[in-house]
């Protein structure tokens, strides 16, 4: 089958000085009308599904970098399969990615636990000696007098533009595969993420699930090199689940949220790209999942920034507030009468509150205001008291 380009076969931007919301509606069209950009947006939605889903697990077994290790990994496993064939056919070049991206995987296992070496150091270097050697193979090809060889670098940075239906289906398919072995093996899974040394002592074959989990994260990565290219393929793999991170605590709803974030990425990214000039697809669908990580670290409710700065006034606000009704405690335990004018007189001698704070008192029915003079309330000296009980058996 032909591959067709995507900007060649979507003439948007004749309305360009129409705007952007004109080209994003006639986008919306065009997915279901032009063939081009209906494939590459179901291609890119796809891939961001499920390289969100499986980036969920990578994040929380903190390899954030063998997604990045492994595509740069694959790179020489798609020249070797080039060089072998003589062919750019994409799913035999995607083969080849896929064994160099085990058998880089396996090497970076295999180091960690034969040698003294931590697992950033062996990802480092099988990123550096799989990609150098990638970049190699790739330049010895360049060189070469035919010129078949055109068009091999699009898997450095990707080309969406490429994606053809049978690469669709083939990510769809993927997809499904990893979707069933999830919930095939989810409870396997959920203990080896969080409690390997628990899941030995259940029985379970802890090396064949890692595997398992490690087998399926490269198949995603090598699905993403054609569209988003070597370089960029962590990114893609990292930032959706990245985002989901910062709104769950629960396992099954990071991995949904991951695939969401994923998808929509895909979705907005192609949509950003057919709509402006000159802007490849795999960087900006990279750009719109950062912007899906940094809109999750401000708003989201139990980690985001906002709401934890948010959370940290209103406890400095109490903690002025219990500090003020301690003291006040501290006099009016001494007298029998808080309301004595004596107490209210060493009450108004004190100057460690701020209107704001005697204001939340007053609002509060823990301190009376009386013009310029303030007394504590019966039920201020009660919760006074129980907030001073409190703090003495905490210093117990």
């Amino acid at each position: 089958m032909e591959k067709r380009p995507l900007f060649p076969s979507i003439n948007i931007s004749t309305n360009r000085k129409k705007g952007l919301a004109i080209d994003l509606t006639e986008y919306i069209q065009l997915v279901f009308t032009d063939y081009t950009l209906r494939t590459i947006t179901l291609g890119t939605a796809i891939l961001g599904a499920v390289t969100g889903m499986l980036g969920s697990f990578a994040v929380l077994r903190k390899q954030s970098l063998l997604g990045d290790a492994i595509s740069h990994a694959a790179l020489p496993g798609i020249a070797i399969a080039f060089l072998i064939t003589g062919a750019k056919d994409s799913n035999v070049l995607l083969l080849g990615a896929l064994v160099s991206g085990l058998i880089g995987t396996f090497w970076i296992r295999g180091i960690i636990s034969k040698t003294h070496l931590k697992s950033d150091t062996a990802l480092g270097l099988i990123l550096s000696l799989f990609f150098g050697f990638g970049m190699l193979l790739l330049t010895f090809i360049q060189k070469q007098p035919n010129a078949n060889q055109a068009g091999l670098d699009k898997y450095l940075f990707g080309q969406a533009a490429t994606l053809v239906e049978s690469d669709v289906w083939m990510m769809a398919i993927v997809t499904g595969i990893c979707l069933f072995v999830l919930l095939l093996f989810w409870k396997e899974f959920k203990i080896l993420l969080f409690d390997a040394d628990y899941t030995k002592t259940l029985g379970f074959n802890t090396k064949f699930i890692d595997v398992l989990i490690t087998t399926f994260i490269v198949l995603a990565i090598v699905l993403g090199l054609q569209t988003v290219g070597v370089v960029l393929m962590s990114a893609m793999l990292l930032a959706p689940a990245a985002a989901a991170r910062q709104w769950t605590n629960g396992l099954g709803i990071m991995v949904f949220l991951a695939a969401i974030f994923g998808a929509f990425s895909g979705v907005f990214g192609t949509a950003i790209s057919a709509s402006q000039n000159n802007l490849s697809t795999g960087p900006v669908i990279v750009i719109v999942a950062g912007v899906f990580v940094l809109f999750s670290f401000i708003f989201s409710p139990s980690r985001g920034l906002l709401f934890k700065q948010i959370r940290f006034i209103k406890n400095r606000r109490d903690l002025k507030l219990h500090k003020t009704l301690a003291f006040m405690h501290q006099i009016a335990k001494t007298h029998d009468n808080i309301s004595h004018p004596h107490t209210i007189k060493i009450l108004n001698n004190f100057q460690g509150y701020t209107k704001s704070t005697l204001q939340k008192l007053v609002n509060k029915n823990y301190v009376a205001l009386d013009g310029n003079m303030w007394s504590l309330t019966e039920e201020g000296y009660k919760t006074a008291s129980n907030l001073y009980n409190q703090q003495t058996e905490n210093n117990e």
